[in-house]
């Protein structure tokens, strides 16, 4: 047997182990950011690169729940009801889809394109409206499926609407394309936008909800019945900054003065989703730690 078949010495094995240990090579996520906050700081990638691309990996640890319109706040259309009924609900809202219910909101039976209304209106002469013919089906998923799954999906079967349902079936809330996008890009606001339209605070149980950092501080005292200093921090993501002494992580949560609060989307310069709970603790001091 000649010397390229002997099996590797006890040095080339530790030697080949070093390497693979201190390769260069991302081996885990934290690796992976590390790698690409280092390209940023050398000029290969930009800031607004670097916190989109943070984002991307974000968006595979959040689930439906955690963006989700919930059940109260939907826009929907009753299948009985006539155009000239619904028509100033299509306006006041502005959206271009609608979930189409069967008498409650946990009966959603198809999605009404408004395009498809303005048709009808166009053409109201030659056929009479039929919401049945009208409606396109519509798309359940679960709370739970992951965000990255879900835009997959999005994209693969055309959708730009999902029905949220929760463990036992019931509606719990909506979730668009558009709503999975802004955890990569940021907020998308278009000319019907206005502050009053922003859901801000979207309420998933009694106890428990998910804030926008850019929420003011003086709207989260209102909402909440607190008093947050409201000179030191304009928004909720500043206090929360405030309190962590730093840029918190996905993951990582502080609480402060009876809610913990809890990082769903950030990246290197700014916080931008955070889950909030109400604790039973009034402790005021101000402690953090990982999840």
């Amino acid at each position: 047997m000649d010397n390229s078949e002997k099996p590797p010495s006890y040095l080339q094995r530790i030697t080949e182990r070093l390497q693979s240990r201190f390769s260069s090579e991302p081996f885990s996520r934290a690796q992976l950011i590390e790698l690409l906050v280092k390209s940023q700081r050398r000029g290969l990638l930009d800031q607004d690169a670097l916190d989109t691309i943070q984002r991307v990996l974000q968006v595979a640890d959040m689930q439906v729940r955690d963006i989700m319109i919930p059940r109260p706040k939907m826009v929907v259309v009753d299948k009985d009801s006539l155009p000239e009924e619904f028509l100033p609900v299509l306006v006041e809202s502005a959206h271009s889809r609608f979930p189409v219910i069967d008498g409650d909101r946990d009966k959603v039976i198809g999605i009404l394109l408004a395009k498809d209304v303005l048709r009808y209106f166009e053409e109201t002469h030659k056929y009479r409206f039929n919401m049945r013919e009208m409606l396109r089906p519509a798309v359940f998923i679960p709370e739970s499926k992951r965000l990255n799954v879900l835009l997959t999906e999005f994209r693969a079967n055309r959708n730009h609407m999902a029905i949220v349902v929760d463990e036992y079936g019931g509606i719990s809330g909506l979730v668009t394309i558009e709503d999975v996008l802004e955890q990569i890009v940021g907020e998308i606001e278009d000319e019907h936008d206005t502050e009053e339209d922003a859901e801000m605070i979207l309420q998933h149980d009694e106890n428990e909800y998910v804030v926008k950092a850019l929420l003011p501080v003086e709207d989260f005292n209102t909402h909440f019945e607190t008093s947050f200093d409201v000179e030191e921090n304009d928004t909720v993501g500043g206090l929360i900054i405030q309190g962590f002494g730093h840029v918190p992580k996905p993951g990582e949560s502080v609480e402060l003065n009876g809610f913990r609060f809890e990082i769903l989307n950030s990246d290197s310069r700014r916080v931008h989703l955070i889950k909030v709970n109400l604790i039973e603790t009034t402790d005021v001091e101000e402690t953090t730690s990982a999840i």
